[in-house]
């Protein structure tokens, strides 16, 4: 039985190793999963994603389990409470980005539309294979997560830069740099 070879980055901790061994770069079509993921990385921008990925519990809870009815459903006094949640992320923009984004998804629910579609459309519903050499760096976007930050921008989501966009392709499975 081999052990896992990790990239540099999933070696630092315990909670790192959980994240690239069960999470990291798996294909998701999960509902849920995507919008927690699409959340959990616009929170993550200026931070670390270790910071952000400890703290997914909490995120949950302060989120409604990231369902997409309850959080659209959130109003200034929920964003209030959440911005004095010193469990999470105190950042109101970050915040709001999320119930606007909820509210695109439910609106994207309500025409007969998916998340999982509208992600995986970037790709052709293929992941796609990223092959980096020994110890080369996961680049910070590429033209897709580019193409990707526009479209999603041009359609009202909130906090979704090419960046941004690049680290949820590769978190959810779009893009496998998984060694």
């Amino acid at each position: 039985m081999s052990a896992v070879k990790r990239p540099t980055w999933a070696e630092q901790t315990p909670v790192m190793q959980d994240y690239y061994d069960h999470y990291w770069g798996l294909p998701v079509h999960d509902e849920r999963h995507l919008f927690e993921m699409l959340s959990l990385e616009l929170f993550q921008a200026g931070l670390t994603w270790q910071t952000i990925w400890q703290r997914r519990q909490t995120f949950n809870k302060a989120f409604a389990d990231f369902d997409v009815d309850r959080v659209a459903a959130f109003t200034e006094d929920d964003v209030e409470r959440l911005y004095q949640d010193k469990t999470i992320i105190r950042n109101r923009r970050k915040i709001c980005a999320v119930i606007n984004n909820a509210r695109l998804v439910q609106r994207m629910h309500q025409n007969g539309q998916t998340l999982d579609d509208y992600v995986w459309q970037f790709v052709d519903h293929q992941p796609q294979r990223l092959v980096l050499a020994p110890g080369e760096a996961l680049p910070a976007q590429t033209t897709q997560s580019q193409a990707m930050a526009k479209q999603f921008k041009k359609d009202g989501f909130k906090f979704m830069g090419p960046t941004i966009m690049y680290s949820f392709m590769t978190a959810v499975g779009l893009v496998n740099a998984r060694r």
